[in-house]
């Protein structure tokens, strides 16, 4: 079969330092991109700096005979967003791929939080997201081309005890994916998002047992399909987790109707609201409306 490459093409991986960051990289270089390779070199909680981890994973690929460029501006401000994309459009005149990658965690349980534990949280992850996205898209748009890969988590979609912080972040990041789908559609820009669970330095003590058979090596195949100019998916989630693929998704239930609704009505057909059975999968707000529309017209 034909193997997936990216001859021609410009990517860039935030967080890409170490851990799945730079495997996505790797991946991309030994698969023909020429890769922007960011990552500030903080710690796990976002602290210090280091050039470091980004010129050492970037001079690695350059030695294997990629292209490579480090860079170490921090996508938590917009100024840094724009100089990021900046660093790739400058060498190379385009962007193709955006994988918004860079996290960092300071869990706490919410009745302690501080603002000083959830602000740079939201800052990395979803406002870096914005911050990094944004100057990429104006190119991507003008090129009629992009492919974005959001770095969600199970903490998001399914919540996790301790990360308020980091699970609003990561499911604000399911909202953007599916908005930028929507609004990149007719440029030819698809916009997806990854849930990986592997084990890096962030997640090392989070994983116990499994920790062995989650190496990110085997998350990475997923999100360089993802980017590839041959998926035909936009605005999906995709859970990868030692060799194993699946897709989260939103469904809604067929639910419960009466144009006189009332709480004891809601009440007394509470099962029926929570009942699975024929869920479907709305594809944007146009099909909820299509559902309801289906619904009012048969009373």
């Amino acid at each position: 079969m034909t193997e997936l490459g990216f001859d021609g093409q410009v990517a860039v991986v935030t967080g890409a330092g170490g851990g799945l960051g730079r495997q996505y990289v790797m991946g991309l270089a030994s698969r023909g991109a020429r890769v922007v390779v960011n990552d500030v070199g903080s710690s796990v909680s976002g602290e210090g700096a280091s050039e470091g981890p980004a010129e050492q994973v970037a001079k690695e690929i350059r030695d294997l005979g990629g292209e490579a460029l480090a860079d170490t501006h921090s996508v938590a401000t917009p100024e840094g967003g724009e100089e990021l994309i900046s660093t790739a459009v400058d060498a190379w005149g385009r962007v193709d791929i955006l994988i918004n990658n860079a996290g960092i965690l300071r869990d706490k349980a919410f009745h302690n939080l501080t603002p000083e534990l959830v602000e740079p949280v939201l800052d990395v992850h979803l406002r870096g997201a914005f911050n990094v996205t944004k100057p990429a898209w104006l190119k991507m748009r003008e090129q009629s081309y992009g492919r974005v890969l959001m770095a969600t988590s199970n903490s998001g979609v399914l919540g996790n005890f301790g990360q308020s912080n980091y699970g609003a972040a990561k499911m604000g990041l399911v909202g953007l994916t599916r908005v930028l789908a929507a609004e990149g559609a007719k440029y030819n820009i698809k916009v997806n998002a990854i849930a990986p669970l592997a084990r890096t330095r962030m997640t090392e003590n989070l994983l116990g047992p499994l920790a062995d058979q989650l190496s990110p090596e085997l998350v990475a195949p997923v999100a360089i399909w993802l980017v590839h100019r041959d998926n035909p998916v936009t605005g999906e989630v995709y859970s990868a987790a030692g060799g194993r693929v699946a897709r989260f998704f939103i469904g809604l239930t067929r639910g419960y109707y009466n144009p006189e609704l009332t709480p004891e009505d809601v009440r007394d057909h509470f099962d029926q609201v929570r009942d699975e059975h024929g869920y479907v999968v709305p594809a944007g707000p146009a099909d909820e409306i299509a559902q309801l529309l289906e619904v009012f017209g048969s009373k």
